[in-house]
């Protein structure tokens, strides 16, 4: 009890700290700063409101953004049609598609993350003993790992992007250290082509509202994965787990893009795995990705989105959509046995329901936000099989999450999330359900540098009494710190 009272404690004086600087900032600053502005050629002023995302603005032909001292802290963009990893990247969705970077010739640009958390979670189940005999050794495999709280290993990305012709850039993202991967480890490496690479007036009538990816990237299904924490980056989600089932892969393939004012449509194919393989074609199929939706900013304060994604594959040897996130869950050992390492148990707390043989799986996504506050849903399901299995199953979830910023320059949240999971274990048999509680809040020291706290319960529902999920649950604190840039 008093560990937890202490982390508490040292978050409410996190967030105390945080108000009074920002209220004192903002006395001594002559205009408001929790306004942008932006300056006409000719001096008049605009004000814009920290709520617009930079992708929004549509940058005007001949106006120049004038920013807060605090959002001057940031690094400047330098490449086309970029989605920052700092705070200027959230809620931004697809890379934006406007004309806000002129082209000057060949760049090249660096950019990091990392990120680190101090666990305090406590778990149990009610799992019947299960004996485990290893090398002459019975064990009992239903009995916990014994937790206690302490800092996990940090995780880090490292950023290339070049800027190789107008409208055209590659990126790459690097792990530099993952749970389950602490060597380096290459997650992406694609091309986007947003301009014509031939100055013909048919195709650059074309490509105003075109946009290629070619590559190996992260798939573009559903929005969730544009709020999520990605290994070292944590800077876009608000709280500090993912999803319990989260779709997050990549794939090689390309994607063609669609937009036409605020209706976008998006469809692809890729080889249907997290990596490139030709051996045994008869058991591998392309999959192949639809999107379409609807995104406006209605005024300086309102904007709404909704999206509606599609992703199947007939066939694969190990199709990846809910288990292709290398970084691993950010609740370490949870629900685990007494053999569990931080490597080979790096999706602790998450359910990866396994349908690796064929998967069919839609996904609906709401986005609302008005001023500060944010609306985000996840209404899912999935189908499909696994090896050697003969019918299919379904999995569905559901995540309601509510976001509220505030201060000048919406440097202090809080937020809350409700997620739930129901599914076949495998075929035939009755569904669980697996039900998790987020609460926390975070503080913007700079656009680069995050810190955030949550409460988390978590809890395991109608899983046979010879799983060790049986009758379990975590619950328990997270202190999370986050740089990128």
């Amino acid at each position: 009890m008093k560990r937890y009272y202490f982390a508490f404690a040292a978050a409410a004086a996190m967030f105390a700290v945080a108000a009074r600087v920002a209220a004192q900032q903002a006395t001594r600053t002559t205009v408001p700063a929790s306004l942008d502005t932006v300056s006409i050629l000719a001096g008049v002023v605009i004000p814009m409101p920290d709520s617009t995302p930079v992708d929004t603005l549509k940058k005007i032909a001949g106006l120049k953004t004038k920013v807060s001292r605090f959002m001057s802290m940031a690094p400047a963009i330098e490449m086309q049609n970029y989605r920052p990893e700092d705070k200027r990247g959230i809620n931004v969705f697809e890379p934006p598609k406007d004309e806000s970077v002129p082209y000057t010739g060949f760049k090249l640009q660096w950019g990091g993350a990392f990120t680190q958390q101090f666990q305090g979670l406590d778990h149990s189940n009610t799992a019947a003993p299960r004996p485990v005999t290893t090398n002459g050794v019975t064990t009992n495999g239903n009995q916990l790992i014994r937790i206690g709280h302490g800092p996990n290993n940090a995780t880090a990305n490292l950023y290339l992007n070049g800027q190789l012709a107008k409208g055209i850039r590659v990126a790459t993202t690097i792990y530099s250290s993952a749970r389950h991967h602490q060597e380096t480890w290459v997650k992406d490496g694609y091309l986007l082509i947003d301009a014509s690479p031939i100055d013909w007036q048919p195709l650059n009538d074309i490509m105003k509202y075109v946009t290629i990816r070619a590559g190996h990237f992260e798939i573009n299904y559903g929005d969730a994965h544009f709020r999520r924490s990605d290994n070292g980056n944590a800077i876009r989600n608000a709280l500090v787990g993912n999803y319990i089932m989260d779709a997050f892969t990549t794939e090689v393939g390309g994607e063609v893009y669609v937009r036409p004012g605020p209706f976008f449509f998006m469809g692809g194919v890729t080889g249907g795995e997290s990596r490139g393989m030709i051996t045994a074609p008869d058991r591998r199929a392309p999959s192949y990705l639809m999107k379409a939706g609807f995104d406006k900013q209605f005024t300086d304060a309102i904007r709404f989105r909704l999206t509606g994604s599609e992703y199947a594959t007939a066939s694969s040897v190990s199709n990846t959509l809910f288990s292709g996130d290398r970084a691993g869950s950010r609740y370490y050992d949870v629900l685990e046995n007494t053999s569990s390492t931080e490597t080979a148990q790096a999706w602790s707390g998450a359910i990866q329901p396994g349908l690796k043989n064929s998967i069919h799986s839609v996904v609906v996504n709401p986005f609302l936000q008005v001023g500060g506050l944010e609306f985000f849903g996840n209404i899912e399901r999935a189908k499909g099989r696994a090896q050697g299995e003969t019918a299919n199953r379904t999995w569905k979830q559901n995540v309601g999450e509510v976001v509220y910023r505030f201060l000048p320059d919406q440097r202090l949240y809080v937020a809350a999330r409700y997620n739930t999971v129901k599914g076949q274990l495998t075929v035939g048999t009755p569904d669980v359900t697996v039900n998790r509680w987020q609460t926390g809040g975070g503080w913007f020291l700079t656009p680069n540098i995050l810190t955030k706290v949550e409460y988390v319960t978590q809890k395991y529902l109608d899983f046979p009494t010879t799983d060790i999920r049986n009758g379990g649950k975590f619950k328990g604190f997270m202190v999370e710190g986050v740089v990128a840039f």
